[in-house]
């Protein structure tokens, strides 16, 4: 018991460790850019501080004082020949005026440093993963419809039609693109439909899909609709793959069918099976009679009798412990980046596109990327690698936005200084960085709520899950027999 103990305690630790790491690292990579390129350009530099407000601690160094400070939702490098950010950053010892001038190419060069070092710091981990590899389960490599839900619920858990099956869409279905934008796999398919801002004349949302099916490529115009987990667009599908057994449990009902591990499950009742979704309900169905099971083992094909037998709740209560294909696969570095780079700037399309149906309370904020750090650390180092890219292209991306404070924004008042032969009026841009300054802070207090209250909402819903599926405590009586 205190081993167990002394052992999760450890992996605690070793896992907060690697967020800390990973996460401060990010920041520290996009600030140590700004550091660097203000160093070789000349300019003065007076901090260099991870996390904002008071320091934790801090030292002094060559004129510059390094600090960790107490607010850890970024960082900064205090530049006060380039840009006033006193709110923020805090006071400057030394004002614009009192230092030489910069020229355009240098704060050019030293605003988009920190995007920059994000970027190759991103190439860099993805580099670990071409060479490494990582695994790719079957579900997420396929484009292939699995499943079909007869059924969605909406936002107020009303039960409406599935999209997917009121538009015709069938298991087996090849997904080629959506919206006439080809998908690879079913990331991509997610990606997809949940960004998707397309609309009928009438005002329906749409999302066209252009299947394979029976060797004839057509297209087939879907209308999706608000989940009421996640509040986003979904057209319920689940992706095809094949159905491996990992273990059975012993004295269960497929152990006393003759199921066993590392058996393929091929078809129930003559029905293709390529989905453990399609899999459960066809055998929900046959709970009355008997079933066949038609599965692989060791390169032959035989089938197997399922006896009437009670509904199952879970593939557990069944006995088979479910799980599918995995490869080993190397995208490229560049494969890995771009396709990030391109996602993140079609979600802020998105976010922007009236027809859409991504909001602000969509975005991750600090508590739902601190969260996911921990799920990645946990699953192992190349999923948290995986994830570390994501946030410094994102970081790199976002910061890149013309919103004053941010390093676009003042690479945009730079042009416009460039532009107009002269600086901007410096209340003017005082004013624009502290609205802007203001407007993120609230963006992200909102943020931070929504992520808790889906949190909040999810753990509901799990636990209204597991009471449902729990037996009485005390079950009614048998009626006594006549």
């Amino acid at each position: 018991m205190l081993t167990e103990l002394l052992q999760s305690l450890f992996a605690n630790i070793w896992t907060l460790f690697l967020v800390i790491l990973f996460f401060g690292g990010s920041i520290f990579v996009h600030e140590l850019g700004h550091f660097l390129a203000a160093r070789s350009r000349g300019v003065h530099v007076e901090r260099f501080s991870i996390g904002f407000g008071p320091a934790i601690f801090s030292w002094h160094r060559d004129g510059v004082e390094y600090r960790i400070a107490w607010i850890p939702l970024g960082g900064y490098v205090l530049l006060p020949q380039l840009a006033d950010l006193g709110p923020i950053e805090g006071k400057s010892e030394r004002t614009a005026e009192e230092l030489p001038p910069v020229s355009y190419t240098s704060r050019m060069i030293v605003f988009v440093a920190g995007a920059v070092f994000n970027v190759l710091f991103a190439f860099l981990l993805a580099g670990i993963i071409w060479i490494v590899g990582q695994n790719e389960d079957s579900d997420y490599a396929s484009t292939r419809i699995g499943y079909i839900s007869r059924t969605h619920e909406l936002p107020d858990h009303v039960t409406v039609p599935s999209p997917a099956f009121e538009a015709g869409l069938k298991v087996g279905d090849n997904i080629r693109a959506i919206d006439g934008k080809s998908v690879g796999n079913w990331g991509d398919v997610q990606y997809m439909i949940g960004l998707g801002a397309g609309t009928t004349a009438d005002g329906r949302r749409e999302a066209v899909f252009t299947v394979d099916r029976d060797g004839h490529t057509m297209d087939i115009s879907v209308h999706p609709r608000i989940a009421a987990e996640g509040r986003e667009r979904k057209v319920g599908i689940a992706p095809g793959y094949e159905l491996l057994v990992q273990n059975v449990t012993p004295d269960s009902i497929a152990d006393r069918v003759g199921f066993k591990k590392d058996d393929e499950v091929l078809k129930l009742d003559g029905m293709a099976t390529i989905n453990w979704l399609t899999f459960y309900e066809l055998l929900d169905a046959s709970a009355k009679r008997t079933a066949t099971a038609q599965v692989k083992r060791g390169g032959q094909e035989l089938s197997l009798s399922i006896p009437p037998h009670a509904k199952v709740k879970t593939m557990a209560d069944l006995g088979l412990v479910p799980t599918t294909g995995v490869r080993l696969v190397h995208p490229t570095p560049v494969a890995q980046i771009s396709k990030l780079i391109v996602m993140t700037i079609g979600t802020i399309q998105s976010l922007f596109n009236r027809h859409s149906d991504v909001h602000a309370s969509s975005l991750s904020g600090p508590i739902d990327i601190l969260a996911m750090f921990h799920s990645a650390a946990q699953a192992g180092l190349i999923p948290l690698l995986s994830f570390t890219i994501l946030v410094n292209v994102n970081l790199a991306v976002f910061n890149l936005l013309p919103i004053p404070i941010l390093d676009g924004g003042q690479m945009l008042f730079a042009t416009i200084g460039k532009l107009r032969r002269r600086a901007l009026p410096p209340n003017f841009v005082i004013a624009a960085q502290s609205l802007a300054g203001l407007f993120l802070l609230v963006l992200v207090l909102y943020v931070s709520v929504s992520n808790i209250q889906r949190r909040m909402e999810q753990s509901r819903n799990e636990r209204a899950e597991v009471e449902a599926a729990r037996p009485p405590a005390n079950p009614p009586a048998a009626p006594a027999k006549p």
